[in-house]
């Protein structure tokens, strides 16, 4: 089984990590998702290492609809180069990937 994925990014804040995981289920882009957190972050910004508190948003979706996912991502996002990546999703149950293929499915018309 492929043509499945998990994504991942962060945010700053819970309500932040949720007003993206609504956005982008509600745009039929991703089946499913979570909000973890908070996390602890160390990371290089502008030069320099930073810290800070984040929030994982993980979202499952197809291969097929994953560009439009990162592209809603990206634009909804508060950061001006959020990180957004993926990782297969190389097997689970049948029954569950049938339905994530069918909720993440376009609109009729929109293919």
């Amino acid at each position: 089984m492929t043509g499945y994925l998990q994504v991942s990014t962060t945010a700053d804040s819970r309500d932040a990590a949720m007003n993206l995981l609504r956005s982008a289920i509600r745009a039929k882009l991703a089946a499913s998702g979570q909000v973890l957190g908070p996390a602890q972050s160390v990371f290089w910004h502008e030069g320099k290492t930073g810290e800070g508190e984040e929030w994982q948003i993980f979202l499952r979706t197809t291969v097929e609809r994953y560009p439009d996912l990162e592209s809603h991502l990206i634009s909804e996002h508060p950061w001006n180069n959020p990180e957004v990546t993926f990782t297969s999703i190389d097997g689970g149950s049948t029954p569950y990937l049938e339905w994530l293929s069918k909720k993440t499915a376009p609109p009729p018309g929109q293919d």
